[in-house]
């Protein structure tokens, strides 16, 4: 077996908060840091160790705060530097570590560096940013945005174009000037020094840009991005932001969108020129889509095991991998890889399929209760840009506005962030406001944290556990990983072996009875069940139907 290193940030789990919809404190409807405060009390009930902010800096939200205007401070909507500061004492009196997003592939518009850069071609902020001259009457190459169109903008004053990889209101940074690398760093320290213990880095692995900026191959979302994703410079750059991590007792968790496998372990190999803790992959949220969650296919389960397969396998020993299946940035996964009709089981068996794999959970605040997707009755009820981007390429390819909805409704970031349903009360309990900045989901009656509190057999209570289960056995945090059943496309099962200890893991991606029988050498009634999604009259029993969306996980010693 590889040897694995102990560290404090492999034995966490990590709730994340996107406060505009976690809980609002001052009745406008937006949800801000004294919400957050508010409720330190229950995320600290989950068991989870740590939490990480989506960004909650000024910003004037073309992409909801992933245009950030000032680095060193807090958003007005959200509260103050005090609020914040005052939630960091608390969770750390609570025992719970508190991470930032740090956006540094681009700012906002109105970031001040920007608004000088835009004054002349001879001011010192004009080279913290990536300007050229445009070809004729076109922009200087093909490269599209990810967000908005093409991806360069012409400013009239320099007769320059400046990029933007993802919105217009989303210049980015020119990481080729030092002096932007120690803004970057200052910003580290300035949050690291304050108590902060570590970040996840948006978009890191798109900080370098490719030499002379060449035309992109002409991928219909993307142009350009095999000229960005892993630019010249970047693992230059990681390393030189880790010497500001190293400083500290802090981690450091980098996005990576289409960053494949091999980047990953370069990455995060522990050891002399470790760059990153841990990458956030996209790999395994591709099951039911193709390369984009817009781009919708059937949901394949041997997609799905293959994936995590491949990513258990090669990281084991080497680096560490980050656990998720929700976040802001994709729809509800009970609808994507569950079952509405199943919500709470199917909610159970995807919480234990992904959180007993090697790695570090992170749990997307309304996930622990099975929050849902939203529809809407108009494009125009939306708020993201992303989706406008969308709906004008939907267009194109003649979607009608309601063919677009329909899609929107299951693929959708924007299902992520709608507000937490606190209670079955006015407006969930999220606002006292006459309404929410957004849409909240009219199943907040029946799905809701007050509802979940008093049912002992509630998603909710399962999430507890299996925090619990896997912070009290080594075997789950550090064991390695076997798959069984690679074939079938309805159960994934794995082991996990850690000095002597073993789990098997059944779970059945089906709402039909599947026929589970034991693998070779393994006997149930050797071991103990220790968590299921159904009453089990006879755990030993080696061979049973699978119930539907059923989980069991055994221990044996």
């Amino acid at each position: 077996m590889a040897e694995i290193t102990k560290k404090w940030y492999k034995e966490m789990s990590v709730y994340q908060i996107w406060t505009r919809s976690f809980c609002d404190s001052n009745g406008d409807g937006i949800g801000d840091l004294p919400g957050v405060y508010s409720k330190l009390d229950y995320i600290k009930s989950l068991g989870v160790d740590g939490i990480w902010f989506s960004p909650i800096y000024p910003s004037p939200n073309c992409d909801y705060g992933y245009d950030i205007s000032d680095y060193k401070n807090i958003n007005p909507e959200f509260g103050t530097l005090d609020d914040f500061k005052k939630i960091l004492d608390a969770a750390h009196g609570l025992g719970m570590r508190v991470f930032m997003d740090l956006v540094v592939n681009h700012t906002s518009t109105e970031h001040m560096w920007f608004k000088e850069a835009c004054k002349s071609k001879d001011n010192p902020y004009h080279d913290y940013y990536i300007w050229r001259k445009g070809r004729g009457n076109k922009p200087p190459n093909n490269w599209l945005s990810v967000f908005e169109g093409g991806a360069w903008e012409y400013n009239k004053n320099l007769d320059e174009y400046y990029l933007h990889v993802f919105a217009k209101g989303q210049p980015d940074l020119n990481m080729d000037n030092p002096k932007v690398r120690e803004e970057v760093k200052s910003i580290m320290r300035f949050w690291l020094d304050m108590g902060v213990d570590g970040f996840r880095e948006d978009v890191i692995t798109f900080i370098s840009k490719a030499e002379g900026l060449p035309n992109g191959f002409p991928l219909p979302l993307a142009t350009g991005i095999e000229h960005y994703k892993h630019g010249p410079h970047l693992e230059e750059y990681l390393d030189e932001f880790r010497q500001v991590l190293n400083e500290y007792d802090c981690f450091a968790v980098g996005e990576g969108p289409m960053t494949g496998l091999k980047d990953a372990v370069n990455y995060c190999t522990e050891g002399p020129g470790q760059k990153l803790d841990m990458l956030i992959s996209f790999d395994h949220m591709n099951a039911d889509c193709f390369m984009a969650d817009w781009v919708k296919l059937p949901f394949s389960l041997r997609r799905l095991k293959s994936t995590f397969d491949k990513w258990q396998t090669e990281m084991y020993g080497k680096g560490w991998n980050s656990l998720y299946i929700e976040n802001h940035d994709h729809a509800r996964i009970i609808e994507r890889y569950g079952s509405i009709k199943f919500r709470v089981q199917s909610g159970k068996m995807l919480a234990t399929m992904y959180m007993l794999q090697c790695g570090t959970p992170f749990i997307y605040q309304g996930q622990e209760i099975g929050m849902t997707n939203v529809r809407v009755d108009h494009v125009t009820e939306y708020k993201d840009v992303m989706t406008f981007n969308n709906y004008r390429l939907f267009k194109k390819l003649g979607f009608t506005e309601k063919m677009f909805l329909n899609l929107s409704f299951k693929v959708n970031r924007e299902n992520a962030r709608t507000p937490v349903q606190w209670t079955g009360g006015k407006n969930a309990g999220f606002t006292t406001a006459d309404e929410a900045w957004f849409k909240i989901n009219p199943n907040y009656t029946e799905i809701n944290v007050e509802a979940a509190e008093k049912d002992e057999n509630s998603l909710l209570n399962y999430y507890r556990k299996l925090i619990k289960f896997r912070k009290e056995h080594e075997v789950a945090v550090y064991g390695d990983f076997k798959q069984y059943y690679r074939s079938s496309g309805s159960l994934f099962v794995y082991e996990r072996n850690y000095e002597g200890k073993k789990l098997l893991v059944i779970n059945s991606f089906s709402e039909n009875p599947v026929k589970f029988d034991a693998p070779a050498g393994i006997d149930l009634s050797a071991g103990e069940l220790v968590l299921q999604n159904y009453e089990v009259l006879n755990p030993g029993k080696n061979s049973f139907m699978t119930k539907p969306y059923e989980t069991r996980v055994y221990l044996f010693s």
